[in-house]
């Protein structure tokens, strides 16, 4: 049975004048344990969540973010003289970066910066402030397909590493 017909069913019981007074208050507490909201889920989803389908494996996934770190380093905004232009970290970093893209096993998929020179991306005490920003952007582009919330679980978990070095996880 539906709830809008138990809703309909225990009205007509509540106030038809032939109930008893002890049928009418079970009818009563039914009705309003009916009516009671549920918790409301905290889901969040990324902007580009759905990009790829609803159900996209992690293999079309990857594919998806490979495309865009492609596209976030070739592409310049168009900025007038009058306009700040946009500072990216992604077209920003030396060209001589490799970029890969990994699912290696299920529920993760990694980013993995190749090529990266030393006095650029790594300062005594660990990652250049330059090398960290560039793995926070790549980082906000996995987050862009993800979700996450208390009612339901991540769709993958992701990372970024500087070769064998794990940078963001």
């Amino acid at each position: 049975m539906r709830t809008g017909s138990r809703v309909a069913h225990l009205r007509a019981l509540i106030d038809h004048p032939n109930t008893g007074a002890a049928e009418r208050d079970t009818a009563q507490r039914m009705l309003a344990r009916l009516k009671v909201d549920g918790p409301v889920g905290d889901r969040s989803y990324g902007g580009r969540h759905g990009r790829g389908g609803r159900h996209a494996g992690l293999a079309r996934i990857a594919e998806l973010i490979r495309e865009d770190i492609a596209f976030a380093q070739r592409f310049s905004p168009a900025a007038a003289p009058t306009e700040l232009a946009p500072y990216s970290p992604l077209r920003a970093a030396p060209a001589s970066l490799v970029y890969s893209v990994d699912t290696p096993y299920e529920g993760r998929i990694d980013i993995t910066i190749d090529g990266i020179p030393p006095e650029w991306g790594w300062t005594a005490s660990g990652p250049s402030p330059a090398l960290s920003a560039l793995a926070a952007e790549l980082s906000d582009i996995l987050d862009e397909y993800n979700r996450d919330g208390t009612d339901i679980g991540r769709r993958f978990f992701g990372g970024v590493r500087a070769g064998e070095t794990t940078l963001l996880f």
